[in-house]
């Protein structure tokens, strides 16, 4: 064979190497992603699901709150973890709720419980807090 083939063959091969490990990594990312987004069953839901105790507060307006939550996670350990960081849990609803007001409370309970979401992210090591729903709540 002369040079110029050897070059070309070479080139050649490496194009196609490069080509196959590309789409071998798109496809692995790609799986990845699909996998990521698949729906939990109920049974996970519930199983990866974390229920805080019952809070009683004040709110900035002089009311009181009996206010309860149901933190859903993405996993066994990162329930496991909302166990053990209990206390940060009550620590941030506190927070929370004394800043508002009966109304504020009233009109913008999707508003509280998306930032208890990102604020518990924000503590959470193993994991992450995919929902937060309100289960129980009564203001006087």
């Amino acid at each position: 064979m002369n040079k110029t083939v050897k070059i070309i063959l070479t080139s050649f091969v490496s194009f196609v190497f490069i080509i196959a490990v590309t789409a071998i990594i798109l496809l692995y990312i790609m799986d990845k992603k699909q996998n990521e987004n698949e729906a939990l069953t109920i049974e996970e839901v519930v199983e990866y699901s974390y229920e805080t105790p019952e809070i009683t507060t004040d709110l900035a307006d002089d009311t009181f709150v009996r206010i309860q939550f149901q933190i859903l996670t993405d996993g066994k350990k990162a329930k496991e973890e909302l166990k053990q960081r209990e206390f940060q849990i009550k620590n941030i609803l506190l927070k929370e709720l004394s800043m508002m007001k009966e109304d504020s409370l009233k009109k913008n309970l999707g508003d509280l419980e998306k930032s208890l979401k990102d604020k518990l992210d924000e503590v959470m090591e193993e994991g992450k807090v995919t929902d937060v729903y309100t289960i129980n709540k009564i203001t006087q």
